[in-house]
């Protein structure tokens, strides 16, 4: 009976789906999703959210553009009845009075979202509409309200409790290996032979988080080399013809390479529980491993130099002019102007060494002269440093950075 009763299911499914989609042949993209606002109906809630993202994916820019403007305008809150269920709820508080102020403060254009991400293949397909967003909006500053629901809505769908931590190798499935190739945004890898180079001697590592509605699409991977003390060259790190040394004879982890992956998820964090989770796997697993850095790229430090051309930094050494910068240049919130500075300081690293000739690539050169510098993850003071950045814009850094910095401010 009960094989019956799912083939005749099956069947009555299929069956009422096609009645669905016959009856939204021709309608438009906004016509359906007032019907799968309005919809009961599990079947044909997941047959109107997918004719939606259908018709989403085929539109041109400017279909999708009135699609954004559709749900910012008719899908947006009500400002009067946002106060007048405030009120009430001020005045009488109960969970009838806030369920209704919670209703109305919430514009209806997150409940479709949610609806359309309750089918196969949904979620990828909404972190590629925010992609068409984020797009956008450089042009149409007036479509900024619509991100804030797809930040509010991923920062719970990409949760750090939804994310599974995987390993990276050699033998990872092809589809995977080729989206590391094409993700990868530090340090190009421009051959499978480069690839191979990375992920299958026994002193590499790579380490992905992955999503169980996406689970062949990494959202963020970390390379990393185990090493015999603190590399001061990526180029000799990623060297062709290397001796590799074994796992166990390491005593650092060095993370050269972060990159994220899906453009539809930026400002969703993801590196600093990736970096934590991976440095206490390698430490559990690696029992001589005592040192967590970084060898990491200073993206601001040419453009910075140009700008502050004052005599004590021309007269300076390139590794002091570093060190100069990462501790010393501000933005107006008193945050470090590099973005990888903040990224590493807000996780609770510390700028432990900088090194000239680091990064002699075409991009290295043009992004800081060739210098790179190393973050220190000290497991027992990442808390501390995160807290101290975080309250009192303190930089964490070694005796060795201060002085280089001091340097600079000496002959001033």
């Amino acid at each position: 009976m009960s094989y019956l009763t799912g083939l005749f299911t099956n069947v009555f499914e299929r069956r009422f789906a096609r009645a669905v989609s016959t009856d939204a042949k021709g309608r438009g993209i906004t016509d359906l999703a007032r019907d799968l606002l309005g919809a009961r109906g599990e079947i044909s809630g997941s047959t109107l959210a997918r004719l939606i993202l259908d018709q989403y994916a085929q539109a041109d820019a400017k279909g999708k553009n009135a699609f954004f403007e559709f749900l910012l305008r008719d899908l947006e809150i009500d400002p009067v009845e946002v106060v007048e269920t405030l009120k009430d709820y001020k005045a009488a508080p109960s969970k009838y009075s806030y369920r209704a102020y919670a209703r109305a403060s919430e514009p209806k254009r997150q409940e479709l979202l949610r609806r359309l991400n309750q089918v196969h293949g949904g979620t990828q397909r909404l972190v590629s509409m925010r992609q068409d967003l984020l797009k956008m909006m450089r042009q149409d500053k007036k479509l900024e309200p619509l991100d804030v629901d797809f930040q509010h809505l991923f920062a719970s769908w990409f949760n750090r409790g939804f994310l599974v931590l995987r390993p990276i190798n050699w033998s990872s499935p092809a589809e995977v290996l080729e989206k590391i190739i094409a993700y990868e945004a530090v340090h190009a890898i421009d051959s499978w032979d480069d690839l191979r180079r990375r992920l299958q001697p026994a002193d590499r590592r790579c380490f992905g988080f992955f999503h169980p509605a996406m689970p062949d699409e990494p959202l963020i991977f970390v390379e990393v080399a185990l090493t015999q003390g603190i590399p001061n060259s990526v180029q000799n790190l990623l060297a062709d013809g290397r001796d590799p040394i074994e796992a166990e004879e390491a005593d650092t982890a060095v993370f050269y390479s972060i990159s994220n992956c899906q453009a539809g998820l930026a400002g969703i964090s993801f590196g600093n529980s990736l970096i934590k989770q991976v440095a206490a796997d390698l430490s559990r697993d690696l029992i001589a491993l005592d040192t967590f850095v970084t060898l990491s790229p200073i993206p601001g430090l040419t453009k910075w130099l140009d700008q502050n051309q004052t005599p004590a930094l021309k007269a300076a050494s390139l590794e002091a002019q570093a060190a100069h910068y990462l501790l010393t240049a501000k933005r107006d919130d008193k945050l470090p102007v590099d973005p990888v500075a903040r990224f590493h300081l807000g996780n609770g690293a510390a700028v432990h060494a900088v090194h000239a000739n680091a990064d002699t690539s075409a991009n290295g050169m043009r992004q800081s002269k060739g210098a790179m510098v190393n973050y220190l993850y000290d497991l027992s003071l990442i808390t501390t440093n995160h807290e101290h950045f975080v309250t009192e814009k303190t930089v964490a850094a070694s005796a060795a950075v201060r002085a280089l910095s001091a340097s600079v401010s000496s002959k001033s």
